[in-house]
């Protein structure tokens, strides 16, 4: 087998973590200063950054472990703001592909589930919990709770206004 092909055959990703590792280590021999400037910035950041690893880590277990799709369904029987509240928690707390979720949010739209409910529940999957501890640690603790509140106060007015269209056409 040719070289060429042998090359074409490796991935991508490992392409490029070997061309980074090359340009480090040319790096290290023809400017050290600067390797070792990068290298300690490098740690810096992963020292910043680690524990907020562990916390995302740690709520996406949790999340995976106590949210399932068998959850949302036994707590959307409520009524009325029962409803709302259990559909907000569970676009929040909904993790994995949009698309896995299309199949249940069909299903229970058959089984009565509003088009309101439903675009509150997709527009509250943009706030993500594991994520937050790291937009705190960029954005700050107040900007993140003004802007996770109007998101949620928001999903709630396009879901009543969705609904209300509805009514109109139908």
């Amino acid at each position: 087998m040719k070289f060429k092909q042998k090359i074409k055959k490796i991935p991508n990703p490992w392409k490029f973590l070997t061309a980074t590792i090359a340009i480090y280590i040319l790096i290290l021999f023809f400017s050290p200063e600067i390797f070792f400037n990068s290298l300690n910035f490098s740690k810096k950041i992963f020292v910043k950054i680690a524990p907020i690893f562990i916390v995302v880590f740690v709520l996406m277990a949790l999340s995976n472990y106590f949210i399932t799709p068998k959850v949302i369904i036994r707590h959307l029987k409520g009524k009325g703001i029962k409803k709302w509240f259990f559909i907000i928690t569970g676009g929040i707390l909904s993790s994995g592909p949009i698309y896995m979720w299309y199949p249940l949010l069909g299903d229970l739209k058959k089984k009565g589930l509003s088009n309101g409910l439903i675009a509150c529940f997709l527009y509250n999957r943009a706030i993500k919990i594991p994520l937050l501890p790291i937009a705190i640690a960029y954005f700050g603790l107040k900007y993140i709770i003004i802007l996770t509140f109007t998101m949620v106060a928001f999903s709630i007015i396009q879901g009543i206004l969705i609904n209300k269209l509805m009514e109109i056409k139908n």
